[in-house]
């Protein structure tokens, strides 16, 4: 039976996203845009898992998250306890599940999270914030609030709406420490124990720390300064030149390359092909691809194209702490 599917992007990433999503389903798709950062696939044959799996593959890069639309009601005629029970119910196989509320334009709806748990708990369903195998989604739209249910593997992110929220701690050194840590966390990744990791482009060194905080002796490549409190880290070892001249001279085989440097997609692509001729096979390989420019779907995959050429391509989107560029994880070719 078609079901229609909430999707959520960034804002002015809309139609990269329908775009993508007519080409990797050909067909009729009604596609409504609901908010600002929301819309769905209206009653749509394409079943939620091929959605998600496009998404993880990359075929799908402008979609943040995913959730199965099982329920609308306004929000000045919201429902009793037990009527909300029973409509989740009868999706739910499972007596656990993470409730997650967002608001389109702005906020967590917090308020909408309780009333969603405090149903779910009268029919002893235990709810938590994250981490568990189906997902309750709540999202306010314009008037409405819209309920989803979802397997987690099937979301894309344990997050509300794929908004990862991150704390701002005083040891922060850039808030593009961000980028990453959110890649490692929704993609899953292990960084290899006791690694050796080369971070392009590294000054003031908010990668460089992510990478120390996973484990990495890590090698800063940057004409640019790091933050005073990288330097008295002996497993830091600052390169104070370009990418070229430090790979031209670099003996070392590395486990990991991240490269979050301001250039055109083709042309970071390019510099990661640099990269891999001093990674071990199988090393890992983390970019953001910036979308600058009119056509930023055309423009990360011609650079995903290029990584093509040394590497496997595990994930390739823009996540929420992504602005105009998309985060591309991949793997040396074996």
């Amino acid at each position: 039976m078609p079901r229609s599917i909430l999707f959520s992007f960034a804002s002015d990433s809309y139609r990269y996203a329908v775009r993508e999503l007519r080409e990797a389903f050909p067909g009729e798709h009604t596609v409504e845009r609901l908010g600002a950062e929301l819309a769905r696939l209206a009653d749509s044959a394409v079943p939620v898992e091929e959605f998600a799996a496009a998404c993880e593959d990359g075929r799908i890069m402008f979609v943040r998250h995913l959730t199965v639309e099982v329920a609308g009601y306004p929000l000045d005629d919201l429902p009793s306890e037990p009527e909300l029970a029973t409509t989740l119910l009868d999706e739910l196989a499972t007596r656990s599940v993470s409730v997650q509320t967002w608001i389109d334009d702005a906020g967590t709806g917090s308020h909408y999270r309780r009333l969603i748990a405090d149903a779910l708990a009268t029919r002893g369903v235990r709810t938590e914030l994250a981490g568990q195998d189906v997902v309750v989604s709540g999202v306010v739209a314009g008037k409405q609030l819209l309920l989803g249910v979802n397997r987690l593997a099937d979301s894309l992110s344990d997050w509300p709406g794929g908004r990862m929220r991150l704390a701002r701690g005083e040891d922060r050194v850039s808030r593009s420490e961000f980028k990453l840590e959110e890649a490692i966390a929704t993609f899953g990744l292990e960084l290899p124990k006791s690694g050796k990791a080369v971070d392009l482009g590294a000054s003031p060194g908010g990668w460089t720390r992510i990478l120390r905080q996973h484990g990495q002796e890590v090698w800063s490549v940057d004409p640019g300064s790091l933050d005073p409190r990288l330097r008295a880290d002996r497993r830091i070892h600052h390169e104070a030149t370009t990418a070229g001249r430090f790979f031209a001279n670099n003996r070392v085989r590395f486990d990991v390359v991240v490269n979050d440097m301001r250039m055109d997609q083709v042309t970071s692509a390019r510099m990661m092909l640099d990269a891999a001729a001093h990674l071990r096979r199988g090393g890992l390989a983390i970019v953001t691809l910036k979308g600058g420019g009119k056509n930023p779907l055309d423009g990360a995959r011609h650079g995903i194209d290029v990584l093509r050429e040394r590497y496997d391509v595990l994930h390739a989107r823009q996540l929420h702490h992504n602005r105009n560029e998309i985060t591309v994880v991949a793997r040396k070719h074996e």
